[in-house]
Order: C-alpha cells, then structure tokens, then sequence
C-alpha cells in the first residue's frame, strides 16, 4: 500500500486547504528555514503514528492555526486535519478479490481523513454490491432464479430478513441459499456503526491492517552518550530517552533483568551483538571514516548499597586509526544523527508485520557534502521497502535526475503554500533547486527572454540544423530572439518549466510524446495553475509522419533520411535497411528492438547528421514542410 497524496486541512501555519502528491519513493519537501516544512511531516505522521505517543496526536490548542482558533471553538465543530489518499499493490488487491470477487471494487484508492480529536472518517473505494452478491451466488453454484433473489437483497437488514424466512422462501436450493447467506452475516458484517456494510468490511478486514505507519524523525531524536536506565520507561521522558529505549527494544534487553547477576551476562551480550549488528549497517552507508566502530558499556554507581545503585548505558565510539575511544556525544552531529537514526529506524525494520513511512525532518543536515551523498544512496536504498518523505534547504540533498520528486514550501499572500510546481521566486526557497540544477552553469543558456525546452541535446542539434538549412533555402527557420534549452530527460520538463516561470521567461516547450502517467499529470496540475499554457507545449507528433499519437522528433525525418544518420553513425552494427522497419510506427523503438537494446544513444545520429554538410536537396519536401510548420507554430507562439 502506497501514499498517494497528502491534503492538509488546517494546521499550524496551514490556513487553507491545500493538496499535493506523493512519489511512490522518495518525495523531497524544499523551502527555507521556518517556512513551514515540519509542520508537513508533523500533520502526516499524527494521522497514523507507530507508537502511542501523544506528541503524535492532534491538539486543537497546539496545532490549529491560531488566528482562526477563537472561531473554531465558537464552532463547536470537530474540524479536518489531514487526509492521506492510499492506493493498493497488486498483491492486496488479488488478495482482496478472492473474498469479495474481481468486479466489486471500481477503484482501488481510499482516503482516510483525521480530525482534530483524532477520530478518522473514511472515504472508501467505489463498490458495486450487485457484483459482490455475484461472486457469493457463484461461489455456492446458486441457479439463475436464487441468484436473482440474492442481489435483490442489498441491505444488512434484506439479508437478514433472508435467513429468518428461509423455510418459506421460494428458491430452487434452500440448503445452498441459506450458506450463501450464512457467510455473508458471519464473514462480512463485521461493523454494525457503518451504513454500507461491504464497505466496512473491506476497511476492518483488508485496509485499516495493511494502513502504513509513519515513522518521524529529526535531530532531536540523537542518542546521548549517557543514559539513566531509570528513566527509560518514565512517562515524561523526553526525544532522546526515546531513542534510548529503541536502543534496548532492539538489543531486547529486559531492565528488570540489570538487577538479576544471571541475567547480567545475557544483557550485556545483547548489546554487544547489537552494537556489531548496527556498526555494520552505519558502515555500509558511512564511508568517510571506516576505521571506527560502536560500542555500548554499562555503568553501576553506587547510591547507597547494591540495590539502590545506578545503572547507566554509555555509548562510546573506538577509533582504530588513534587506539582511543569517545563518548558518542565527542563526535560530529552528523554521525551521532546517522547513528541515532540507525537505532530509530532499526526499531521498525524488525517489524515485518506492519508497512511504514519513513518522515524525515532535514536529514543530514549536519553532514558535509560528500556524507550527504551517502545518506542519499542510504534513502535510496531504503526507498526500495519504504516510501520516504523528507525536508530539506540543503543542496546537496536535492538529486538532479529526481526534480519531480519535489515540493516546494513558501509563504504567499494567503499563508504558508506547498506546490509540486517550482514556482515560487524567493530565492531562498529555489537556492537548492538551481544548485541541484548546476543553475549557476545553466543559467547562461537562459539569458535570452524566449526559450524553447526540449528534452535532451540531440533535439537541439536537430532543430538548429533544420532551422539553417530552411533558412539557407529562403524559408523561415527558428527565430533568432529563441532560445533553445535541452533540460535533460522529459523527467526534468515540469520542474525546468516552474522554475524558468518563477524567473518571468517566456517558455514554449517542443516534446517527445509523454508516456508516463505521472509525467503526464504534473504537466496536467502546471496547466491547472496557469504556469504555463496548454497550447505552449507542442508535441512531435502533431508534425511528424503519420506514426499515430506516440512520437519523437526523429520521426520528423523520412525513415530513409534518419536511418542514413543512424547507419553512418553506429558503423559498428549491421546496417538497417528500409524494408525492416515500419512506416506506420515510431522508429526508434523498432531500431531499440531490432539491435536488442532498450535505448541507444541517440545523440551519435544527431551529431553525425550535423557533420554530413546537409541541405535542402537532402531532404524530402515531406520532411521539409514538417519542420517548416513546427518551426511556424514555433516561432507564433512567442
């Protein structure tokens, strides 16, 4: 089960409804400090926290926003807080037929909203009782008429009715008939307090179980390198005692047991194991400083006599290059945070009966470059089980191939603002995005007011090859006044738009067709938001040959003329011929299955084509006139 997407209500600085999606592993919440990035995290991890915590539970008095509160408590209302949208993996979902039958459920998303006194309302998937009511009458093999008389009766109360008129009900089987309805009251009403029964089912039975838990974590939450065994299990115990009970909980150590000298040497080899098993894992990732490793020791003081003494748990690391050990509180931030979330997450990962979310509040942010590096390969890594939501300012934490994993928080007119489109102009808020970018390289390719952005390096060889050659023949090429931007891959589109937008640039975008969904959709909420115009983002296959709805700007060539670029370039392969490849279709797929790669580099064609000293007579008039109207479309629209 995945998180889809987030909608915040009201919270904290959070006076308006907003919404925003989740990447299905890592999503990177930017904005500068104090912007509102922890109250984010805070308002997803309340709605289903994975330990009874009451710092993680909504409070009226804290947490709604308080300009607003005096009205809120005139209301007498239970206000929304946070709804978390979820969709299912295919596993739950095959799981999920074979008790309700492949046609019952429409969709396979549900949204689960907490309020202000932490009692969720539950906005399930679309279900069709009929088709439900099929699947039991097939399953007890009821004849047509008995089926029939079954899906008449849809309500709790119908069914029940059913079994008490059993003896005079007109069926064909009574004996099956009444099974059928046996198993419907016995195995699925379940909740008498919901109005659709079915409905209550598949939330008691199948979703609230496999609801992921969020896990949050910040630098409040470092271990220190002394803890008072005594106030572990204190009510009032603080962030770091909590990460210090972790620490036991995965050493499975019992404290009743420090008073017990048979169970001492047990204790102590628990936390000796654990100490190597979490040594190894830091290691793994940790790749400045090899030469070092954990190690935990406990601490009697006498207070007065044997069973009043003291125990403390000393966390210590030992330097191999220097023979010499220091409390963990001794060494950088970074590596006591990087191993206090060790801990904290080392908790969880044992739990193999429950799905989490891991919320991360500026990770690393103690770490230099190079270790936040190694934190990211450690998040992606984790991403593979886990989802991840984090926050950060820093640079370096931003990848530069995952910028449409990124959400961006800002303070605008009407309260703190969270998008998926990079729009905002602060520059504190985009600082870590043009560093991920390389903007202060980029940035020159930008200094024209119009730009066009295409997808990658071999479309601007293309285009300004075309745009030449046309000119050279009297006709009109590309305007001089346009820039033209490659941004890196279709991934990077939506965020190069949002950013060159917050800059006040005129953007056309000239693009592969989108086969991605999700791509499809962050264009989609850019139209929505009028950063860009939908009539602004052209696609290769409204100009090239007739391919149908999927095409690349290769496509704009005959198939004879690109596979003349292709075959000079790629001297090493067997040559293509004409007659191997389809007219009809996009032809770099075909090539990509005709030489048994799943992509080829498709800038070798492009910069042998430039090289040739082509002109207008080596092309068809076709290919020609299609460049010519794109060129035509091009250049109107700025």
């Amino acid at each position: 089960m995945k998180l889809s997407k987030v909608t915040i209500y009201k919270y904290k600085s959070y006076d308006h409804e907003q919404s925003f999606s989740i990447d299905d592993s890592i999503t990177i919440i930017v904005g500068k400090n104090e912007s509102g990035k922890t109250a984010v995290l805070e308002s997803m991890a309340k709605t289903n926290y994975f330990a009874n915590d009451e710092d993680f539970k909504f409070n009226p008095t804290h947490d709604y926003p308080r300009k607003e509160k005096k009205k809120y408590d005139k209301s007498g209302e239970i206000g929304k807080a946070t709804a978390c949208t979820y969709h299912l993996n295919d596993n739950e979902i095959d799981n999920i037929k074979e008790f309700i039958g492949n046609n019952t459920v429409k969709n396979w998303e549900f949204t689960v909203t907490t309020m202000y006194d932490n009692s969720k309302s539950i906005t399930y998937p679309n279900l069709n009782l009929q088709n439900f009511l099929e699947f039991i009458a097939h399953k007890y093999q009821l004849n047509s008429k008995d089926t029939n008389k079954l899906i008449l009766a849809k309500s709790k109360n119908d069914l029940l009715n059913l079994i008490q008129k059993i003896d005079t009900l007109e069926v064909s089987d009574k004996s099956r008939f009444l099974e059928a309805l046996n198993d419907i009251k016995e195995n699925y009403f379940v909740d008498s307090n919901w109005d659709n029964w079915l409905a209550a089912y598949l939330w008691r039975k199948h979703l609230s179980p496999n609801l992921p838990k969020f896990m949050y974590f910040d630098e409040y939450y470092e271990l220190p390198s002394r803890i008072d065994l005594s106030t572990i299990n204190s009510s009032s115990s603080n962030q770091e005692t909590k990460t210090a009970r972790a620490l036991l909980e995965l050493a499975d150590v019992n404290l009743d047991d420090l008073n017990n000298p048979e169970s001492y040497e047990d204790f102590k080899a628990e936390l000796e194991a654990t100490s190597s098993e979490i040594t190894q894992h830091i290691f793994k990732y940790w790749t400045n400083n090899k030469g070092i490793r954990v190690q935990f020791d406990i601490e009697s003081k006498d207070v007065g006599g044997y069973s009043q003494s003291k125990k403390y748990l000393n966390i210590r690391v030992y330097s191999d290059k220097h023979h010499i050990s220091l409390p963990l509180s001794n060494r950088s931030k970074g590596f006591n945070w990087f191993f206090s979330f060790i801990v904290w997450f080392s908790r969880i990962q044992e739990d193999k009966d429950n799905q989490y979310i891991l919320l991360l509040d500026e990770p690393g942010l103690n770490l230099h470059a190079a270790a936040q590096a190694d934190l990211l390969k450690f998040l992606d890594d984790l991403s593979g089980e886990y989802q991840i939501i984090y926050t950060t300012h820093s640079p370096f934490m931003v990848p530069n191939n995952s910028l449409n994993r990124v959400r961006t928080v800002y303070e605008a007119k009407g309260g703190t603002t969270i998008k998926e489109a990079i729009e905002e102009k602060d520059s504190d808020t985009l600082f870590p995005l043009q560093a991920a970018l390389g903007y202060d390289i980029a940035q020159n390719l930008f200094i024209n007011k119009n730009n066009l952005l295409v997808e990658g390096v071999s479309d601007l060889i293309y285009l300004t090859m075309m745009s030449s050659i046309l000119e050279e023949s009297g006709e009109n090429g590309l305007r001089n006044d346009i820039t033209i931007v490659p941004v890196g891959g279709l991934d990077k589109v939506t965020a190069f738009i949002s950013l060159l937008k917050g800059q006040s640039l005129n953007i056309v975008c000239a693009l592969d067709t989108f086969t991605d969904q999700k791509g499809k959709a962050r264009l989609n909420n850019l139209f929505e938001q009028k950063l860009i115009r939908d009539k602004s983002v052209l696609f290769f296959h409204d100009f090239s040959r007739n391919v149908g709805d999927v095409a690349d700007l290769e496509d704009l060539f005959s198939i004879d003329e690109y596979l003349n670029f292709f075959n000079t370039a790629f001297q090493e392969l067997d040559n293509i011929e004409i007659s191997e490849i389809d007219e009809n279709e996009p032809i770099i797929k075909q090539i990509n299955i005709l030489i048994n790669k799943s992509r080829y580099n498709h800038y070798r064609p492009a910069i042998t084509a430039n090289k040739l000293s082509l002109s207008n007579q080596d092309f068809c008039p076709e290919t020609l006139s299609r460049f010519k109207a794109l060129f035509e479309k091009i250049n109107s629209l700025f």
